[in-house]
């Protein structure tokens, strides 16, 4: 009489590959859920990186022309500054970042806005001696907030209110 051998093959099943890949699907969706609040946090500290290096590119452009981009003065070697200060945020900020990287103070980049379709503000007075740079952070209870200038108008922002940090000189 002849026995019959059973033949097993190694390796998963159907099921068992259905299994793993559902779990690291879901191992995955948690993941991403919990990197949400790092990733605005982090855009937001750049913002606030960004308006810092502004600053610092609009200090030099008034230390080589003696007033501020947006004024209607033009001289000292510099470029005709952008005037007046109308059209959209990104509009203006377009033209601040050309009145920067042409004065030859050495600058050839101003940042953007790290989230697209969004822009940072840009102000100034008249006869360019003052500004105001703002952006709208993601988180409206960042702690830097509590440091920014409340109720100046920049661009389409106000200053100071749903989570819009200014820094004015």
């Amino acid at each position: 009489m002849k026995h019959k051998t059973e033949v097993r093959s190694s390796g998963f099943t159907l099921i068992e590959i259905l299994i793993v890949v559902a779990i690291i699907g879901i191992l995955s969706a948690g993941v991403l859920v919990g990197l949400g609040p790092v990733q605005r946090q982090g855009r937001d500290a750049r913002r606030l990186a960004d308006l810092r290096s502004v600053q610092n590119a609009l200090e030099l452009y008034f230390g080589k022309c003696t007033f501020y981009p947006g004024s209607y003065a033009a001289g000292g070697g510099c470029p005709a500054s952008f005037t007046p200060l109308t059209g959209t945020d990104a509009t203006i900020w377009q033209n601040l970042t050309q009145s920067i990287t042409q004065a030859g103070i050495g600058v050839t980049q101003v940042p953007n806005d790290p989230s697209a379709g969004r822009s940072y503000c840009y102000t100034s007075n008249d006869p360019g001696m003052s500004y105001v740079i703002g952006a709208k952070l993601e988180d409206a209870n960042n702690p830097a907030l509590s440091r920014s200038v409340s109720g100046v108008v920049c661009g389409s922002l106000t200053c100071g209110t749903g989570g819009v940090y200014c820094v004015q000189l």
